[in-house]
């Protein structure tokens, strides 16, 4: 049997685009991180939020993550059951923990709930920003940093924190397994290989072992006048605004 749960029990649910700035009523069961639960309202506001923000936002993208306090529980085939009177459907998860919420009003009307399909523990959901990937693997210095930017700017629109940040650059994260993570920036017909390191996806994950590059726009920025490009030879997972 569900049950309505205390503040600061196991689950929550945390608004915003980078560090969170609210937190909505949580829910679970009886046990730690048994049959828990969130509602759908609470989850439509928290994605809502940038799809009424007014700002530039064109090379960003919003989903709704799965954030676990212990690292493996999620795996393949992990998803968020959308379950309402007249609204039955599983979200998917990508290996970060992200889906897609879809707006829907019926789920909203029904104050539908959402669920993992399986026993995750304690964790949190979260909204997150990122910056929109290209089919053809190459990105633009510049437009990156007009990324970041947009996603500041929406950080900025939600949490008064924010506004003593600056954009620093960008985290590619990579599939574990598969594909080999590769980042070179090309410059005034120069080419550089970018480190791989091992690090989370998103800040306060417990999975900390996905491959990342790192491309800060100061220390690796082209000089005045000189076009940078970072090319990827295989397709991020997440493309994640770094602000310092």
């Amino acid at each position: 049997m569900m049950r309505r749960a205390h503040l600061g029990a196991c689950l929550t649910l945390l608004i915003a685009a980078a560090p969170a700035v609210a937190q909505a009523q949580a829910r679970a069961g009886a046990a730690a991180g048994a049959d828990a639960w969130v509602s759908y309202r609470d989850a439509y506001r928290a994605m809502v939020l940038f799809e009424k923000y007014g700002g530039p936002k064109h090379l960003l993208q919003n989903h709704l993550q799965v954030q676990p306090q212990a690292k493996g529980v999620l795996g393949e085939g992990a998803g968020l059951v959308l379950n309402g009177k007249t609204v039955q459907t599983t979200l998917p998860l990508d290996a970060t923990g992200r889906a897609t919420l879809p707006l829907l009003k019926a789920a909203y009307d029904e104050n539908a709930v959402l669920a993992p399909n399986r026993a995750l523990g304690p964790f949190a959901l979260r909204a997150r920003v990122t910056l929109a990937p290209r089919a053809d693997g190459a990105y633009e210095a510049a437009e990156l940093r007009a990324g970041c930017e947009q996603a500041l700017a929406f950080a900025r629109h939600t949490d008064a924190t924010a506004r003593s940040r600056q954009c620093a650059g960008v985290r590619l994260v990579f599939p574990k397994k598969g594909a080999e993570a590769a980042v070179r920036v090309r410059a005034g017909g120069t080419e550089q290989v970018l480190p791989v390191a091992r690090g989370a996806a998103f800040a306060g994950d417990a999975d900390d072992d996905f491959p990342v590059v790192t491309y800060r726009f100061n220390a690796q920025g082209a000089a005045q006048g000189v076009t940078s490009q970072l090319v990827t030879y295989n397709a991020p997972l997440a493309i994640v605004p770094l602000f310092e």
